[in-house]
């Protein structure tokens, strides 16, 4: 496709700016809220409008796991190494000049709620790599290859809606008859965490405008309140979001602090990060979002490694930093810390923790008045699971990078 041909793509648009992409165009109002209707509730990507395209990663490999609430799914998928290419900016078909690929990683994880009541959620990624350098974190490992872009992450709920759900056991397919939109009469994924492969404060623009796609009414539909952002701290990142919450009214939208330590020095060590933004300054930043989003609970999430930050004393001090998101005369808890059992990575220098060691930690943070949950381990098997994912044939490349106008930087 010549560079001068432009395409709408509507995985990486609202639907008000997709009917205006279209207007310009001159394509009617008609035939583009149908066309969006196409792409995102019957699942198809034929029959589009002129320069209307979407293109989707094709998934090239699934893996999974059975747990006791479900299959749980990694799937990748193939894309072309320069990001421009999903919005109609460089040439990706075969033969000479054909771009080179990489791949995505993504995890649809089954969840049983009290009721017995059955939900997906889909694990996506920001990245391939990621540039934080985290010990503990296989993807940390292949450094950061290059940014997604908005369609790229979109298209990952896509594929898990309309391609991947076909093949999980015991999943209802949709009945069209149920819904005048189609396949998403019955939505497989109910949620979505950026817990996947990246930071996705590291890529801010792209990543909040993926998120304003799903969350069109016309689209994806997902409620703001069903989509998390899990970051290492990037303060920076942390204060935009700050801006988005107070300008946009984004107080529902879900963020998940990774702490993983409970003093400086801890954490230096296993996450370069916290050398820019030190404990003290994370902590600030949190209770200014906290007081943003009106109170609404915030996510802590410590991964609990063998002889690195699991003493009784680690206990202690996690419990004192995270005091002022516990529950008090004037409020109930404001934060959740998610206790998350170690998954090692390849070549990694730790075990994984002992149900003992888990359990005794667990118990000290509870006896100093912690809201905290232990995280089920699930996808270990299939290096699907946190801090897992990164594939070790894409290591060392050179990174690419995505300028505002969607151009690879290097």
């Amino acid at each position: 496709m010549p560079p001068e041909q432009q395409t709408i793509n509507p995985l990486g648009l609202t639907r008000p700016e997709f009917l205006e992409s279209c207007r310009a165009a001159g394509i009617g109002s008609g035939r583009a809220v149908a066309a969006y209707h196409r792409v995102f509730r019957e699942g198809r990507l034929d029959g589009l409008p002129g320069p209307v395209a979407a293109p989707v990663g094709a998934v090239v490999r699934r893996l999974g796991e059975e747990t006791p609430e479900g299959t749980t799914v990694k799937f990748c998928q193939q894309i072309p190494r320069d990001a421009g290419a999903y919005r109609g900016k460089v040439k990706v078909e075969g033969g000479e000049g054909a771009a080179e690929t990489l791949e995505t990683e993504s995890v649809v994880i089954p969840m049983l709620g009290r009721t017995g009541r059955k939900t997906h959620t889909l694990c996506v990624s920001s990245q391939v790599g990621c540039a934080m350098g985290c010990r503990f974190c296989e993807t940390a490992q292949m450094g950061l290859i290059r940014h997604l872009t908005a369609e790229e992450i979109v298209g990952q709920w896509w594929a898990a809606e309309h391609v991947v759900r076909e093949t999980i056991p015991g999943v209802a397919a949709p009945d069209p008859a149920e819904s005048k939109y189609g396949r998403l009469a019955r939505p497989l994924i109910n949620n979505i965490v950026f817990m996947g492969m990246g930071e996705p404060l590291d890529n801010i623009d792209e990543v909040l405008r993926a998120i304003a796609v799903l969350t069109d009414h016309h689209g994806p539909g997902l409620p703001m309140s069903n989509i998390t952002i899990s970051t290492v701290g990037r303060v920076d990142g942390l204060r935009r979001i700050l801006e988005v919450i107070r300008e946009h009214g984004w107080k529902r939208l879900g963020l998940a602090l990774s702490v993983n330590a409970s003093n400086d020095a801890v954490r230096d060590g296993l996450m370069p990060v916290n050398r820019r933004w030190d404990m003290a300054e994370l902590q600030r930043v949190m209770v200014e979002l906290c007081e943003a989003r009106g109170g609404r609970k915030m996510l802590f999430e410590y991964v609990l490694i063998p002889g690195v930050n699991d003493a009784p004393e680690h206990a202690d001090e996690l419990a004192e930093w995270l005091r002022p998101f516990m529950r008090t005369d004037e409020h109930g808890h404001i934060g959740l810390l998610n206790l998350i059992p170690y998954n090692p990575r390849r070549d990694s220098p730790w075990p994984a923790p002992t149900e003992e060691a888990v359990a005794a930690f667990l118990d000290r943070l509870i006896e100093r008045g912690v809201f905290v949950k232990r995280r089920r381990t699930k996808g270990r098997t299939q290096m699907a699971a946190c801090g897992q994912l990164g594939n070790p044939e894409i290591r060392r490349r050179k990174f690419v990078g995505l300028t505002a106008s969607g151009r690879p930087t290097g």
